[in-house]
């Protein structure tokens, strides 16, 4: 019974690292997931990895009678892994939403919102759009078992109850920004450039005839143009879909794996 005592401490951070990714991991964060089956899955996947955590020294094994106040910052570090984790595999999709909401606003569609419970915010009808196709390019590339799979790596350079802070996950996460705004604009870039060049087109016929109505014929014109554009380039827009995923998750293994790297290089 003292032996298998003393293994319920790094079991618990393991199952807390791994609880971690339930946060803002995509999928798994979902509202629509009870915190439950969350909770749950958590303690499946910590009770299956640890034997083999622990064959690989990853795992160190604490004494059972360690204090409660001891173990406070080892279980948040351990969140704080598992949280990093989710948030940055989050990015290409949350990246993929901001583009379609860019070029919802500019085809008059930004009073077209609903809340959605997901985000617990007002969300945009194109910007749903282009979530979902990101969705379903992270579901179709196994993002769930990779994000998992980095986890799991990073106890092999971050052992369970060690407090680690480097400055490569500082650079990895600002990297992985930047390219997010860049797959915000390259998704978004289309829709955007048609629209501005039919701004100028309407602003020449306004002042070449002043007799037509610009506003009447403004709006539908801009819906017109603006969804043509978008569903004629979808096959791009899934190009840049897959592209900035694979990028991520490649950097996403590198670093997991102990490699210094720049998000987004």
């Amino acid at each position: 019974m003292t032996g298998f005592a003393e293994h319920i401490p790094p079991l618990l951070l393991v199952i807390f690292r791994i609880g971690g990714l339930m946060v803002f991991a995509p999928i798994l964060s979902s509202k629509s997931v009870p915190v439950k089956v969350r909770i749950m899955l958590a303690f499946v996947i910590g009770f299956a990895v640890y034997p083999v955590l622990l064959s690989m020294g990853s795992v160190p094994v604490l004494p059972a009678a360690i204090g409660l106040w001891s173990l406070i910052p080892l279980v948040s570090m351990e969140i704080l892994v598992g949280v990093a984790i989710g948030l940055l595999a989050s990015l290409p999709l949350m990246a993929m939403r901001v583009g379609g909401q860019l070029a919802g606003q500019q085809m008059g569609l930004g009073f077209a919102t609903f809340y959605d419970p997901n985000v617990e915010d007002d969300a945009d009808l194109v910007g749903q759009l282009y979530f979902f196709v990101a969705l379903v390019l992270f579901l179709s590339m196994s993002g769930l078992d990779i994000i998992l799979q980095s986890l799991l790596h990073t106890f092999s350079h971050v052992p369970s109850g060690a407090l680690a802070f480097s400055e490569g996950v500082l650079a990895l996460m600002l990297g992985m920004l930047l390219s997010a705004f860049e797959i915000s604009l390259r998704v978004s870039a289309p829709v955007l450039a048609i629209l501005f060049l039919q701004s100028i087109a309407l602003g020449y016929v306004s002042r070449t005839v002043p007799q037509l109505n610009i506003l009447s014929l403004g709006f539908p014109l801009r819906l017109i143009l603006g969804f043509g554009v978008m569903f004629m380039g979808i096959t791009v827009i899934e190009y840049v879909g897959l592209e900035a995923l694979d990028d991520f998750f490649r950097d996403l293994n590198a670093w997991s794996a102990g490699r210094t790297v720049i998000g987004g290089a």
